[in-house]
């Protein structure tokens, strides 16, 4: 049974830093994409970071470009979201999700974590 469990959330102050990680039972971890979606309350779910298989390359929303780093560790099957000089609107709860091959346009989600609160105080 696939399972992506995502830790490393919490309450930060404006301005501050969190760290996200994703470890995924996957057995060909290497093959996947991976991506972080975040859903605040009344929102539609946005995708804020992707990472390819390949290369790898990443793509990130517009709204946390500069800030958010995405990055993986093929040998643990973990991916990471660097989040810093966090913003009130970066209120939400936070999903990893895997596509198999993924490269590029939208970002199916083959799996999907139960997700983690982050929440940003003014």
């Amino acid at each position: 049974q696939v399972q992506l469990v995502e830790s490393g959330g919490g309450l930060v102050q404006a301005g501050g830093s969190l760290s996200l990680s994703c470890a995924a039972s996957l057995p060909t971890f290497s093959t996947y994409g991976m991506a972080w979606f975040r859903q605040a309350p009344g929102k539609e779910r946005e995708n804020v970071a992707t990472i390819t298989w390949s290369g790898p390359r990443t793509y990130y929303a517009d709204s946390v470009k500069d800030r958010f780093t995405i990055s993986r560790d093929n040998a643990k099957h973990t991916v990471y979201l660097q989040m810093n000089s966090l913003k009130p609107e970066d209120t939400a709860v936070y999903y990893c999700t895997a596509e198999r091959y993924y490269s590029v346009g939208y970002f199916h989600g083959n799996y999907w974590g139960q997700g983690t609160q982050v929440t940003v105080s003014s």
